[in-house]
């Protein structure tokens, strides 16, 4: 059958194409056809000519929500019909990294839209151990479960307990679905952002988080947010170098830190107040298949939620044309979907 799909040729530069697309998955492959997709901070960077590890053209996409309509003979974990999420990263090979259980980082380590053709796309087989059924929800509850995948996994890394103190540094999709995921932990979370309609949002969806407005008086916001402390554990979602290398000013001693936002470039830090303060840096990366399964419960239960996140949404055929408008401020854009 034709399908269609979507190529970013270069920067700047998307072109629409109709294909055959063949639904004959291989035993351990299931196919899928395309309802939702979300537009990742990935994509919107990879349009832009400013994504690591990237190569052109490629299909981008890779938050997805879709239907089965063909599995392998071997697959038995989904049927079709069943609608469905993806963990959008393999490993080509069984390394040190995914023996000890981190398949998320792998040294061979394959994301879809970026090393290879993502799901902007009518149809994509893909293999079976990494789709997910998301029985009990509905479509743009699926196209949001990696996205709040990737905030589960930090929260882990984290290592949150209960008398720690939680500065998350970005309110993006990434840094909402981080926060929604320290909540859980009954914590005391302050949000910091340079944009105060993304702090509006965040007070919105979580009224217990309190949130900050960068300024010059950041470490004396904090304290007055945190009783005359500082955060025990801070979550940098904004891959900015700046905001990246101030964590360790707003640490408090013995604290962690987080970077889940990727800046293409070196991190620079004062090594005696590090050693002063006995920080623990971690860095993390994509997210484990138990945050997928998490998330599907936690969404299911009504724990975790995403309506609200969704502020614009593009049908697939308009992808080309409207694409840009996602990069104007005037749109104050929280998360964009495309509908297929």
């Amino acid at each position: 059958m034709k399908m269609q799909r979507v190529i970013l040729e270069k920067p700047g530069i998307f072109s629409a194409e109709e294909v055959d697309f063949l639904a004959a998955p291989g035993p351990l492959e299931v196919s899928l056809k395309m309802h939702r997709l979300g537009v990742c901070g990935t994509d919107l960077h990879a349009f832009k000519g400013r994504q690591p590890f990237f190569t052109y053209p490629r299909v981008l996409g890779h938050e997805v929500a879709a239907e089965v309509i063909a599995i392998g003979d071997q697959v038995t974990h989904v049927k079709i019909g069943d609608l469905c999420t993806i963990m959008p990263y393999r490993n080509v090979d069984v390394d040190q990294a995914v023996r000890r259980g981190k398949t998320n980082c792998g040294s061979s380590l394959r994301v879809l839209g970026v090393h290879e053709d993502g799901a902007m796309q009518s149809f994509f087989t893909y293999p079976a151990d990494l789709v997910f059924p998301a029985h009990g929800l509905h479509l743009d509850q699926i196209a949001l479960i990696e996205p709040l995948a990737i905030g589960s996994h930090a929260v882990d890394r984290a290592g949150i307990q209960s008398d720690d103190l939680v500065l998350v540094i970005g309110a993006g999709p990434i840094g909402i679905g981080t926060v929604a995921m320290a909540r859980l932990k009954g914590v005391k979370i302050v949000v910091m952002d340079v944009d105060a309609a993304r702090l509006e949002f965040i007070r919105q969806k979580f009224p217990l988080v309190a949130t900050i407005l960068v300024s010059d008086q950041v470490e004396d916001s904090l304290r007055a947010e945190f009783g005359g402390d500082l955060p025990t554990v801070i979550l940098d979602a904004t891959g900015n170098k700046s905001s990246m290398e101030q964590c360790l000013d707003y640490i408090a001693p013995s604290g962690t830190i987080v970077f889940i936002g990727l800046f293409i470039g070196d991190l620079n830090f004062h090594d005696p107040l590090f050693h002063r303060k006995e920080v623990t840096i971690k860095a993390s990366r994509n997210a484990l298949a138990k945050d997928f399964q998490e998330l599907i419960r936690l969404l299911r239960a009504g724990d975790v939620t995403v309506d609200d996140m969704i502020t614009h949404r593009i049908r697939f055929e308009d992808l080309v044309d409207e694409f840009e408008k996602l990069y104007l401020p005037s749109e104050r854009v929280i998360k964009a979907v495309i509908e297929f």
